[in-house]
């Protein structure tokens, strides 16, 4: 259900976008619904969202919005990013309320994975 002013989706820029989904289905579960060949809505990320072919990529250190996930155990997402082929861009740290790491998927958009576990 929508909601008034609240955030409703979000879209990520993508460089290949059948390697982008098959990498957030490995490492979060995701799944996709195609709209032609350069976009994919994605379902079950807990907010809606699509991924669309573009050159360009995210990330915090050009200002870009840092999408934030929430994981159970930092460890284990950690590992299946790397087992998908992403990298880990800053290691974990802790701050008030938890931990968290940054990485990047294989369009070298960033992401950070935080935990209050």
């Amino acid at each position: 259900m929508s909601q008034h002013h609240k955030i409703n989706y979000i879209e990520i820029p993508v460089k290949a976008l059948a390697s982008s989904k098959a990498f957030f289905n490995k490492v979060f579960g995701w799944t996709f619904v195609d709209y032609g060949d350069d976009y994919a809505a994605i379902t079950g990320a807990g907010i809606d969202g699509g991924l669309y072919v573009s050159e360009h990529n995210v990330s915090a250190d050009k200002g870009s919005v840092l999408v934030v996930l929430y994981s159970d155990d930092l460890v284990k997402s950690q590992a299946a990013i790397i087992s998908a082929g992403g990298t880990i861009k800053t290691a974990t740290f802790e701050f008030p309320g938890g931990h968290r790491f940054h990485f990047c998927d294989g369009n070298n958009n960033e992401y950070a994975v935080w935990s209050d576990k």
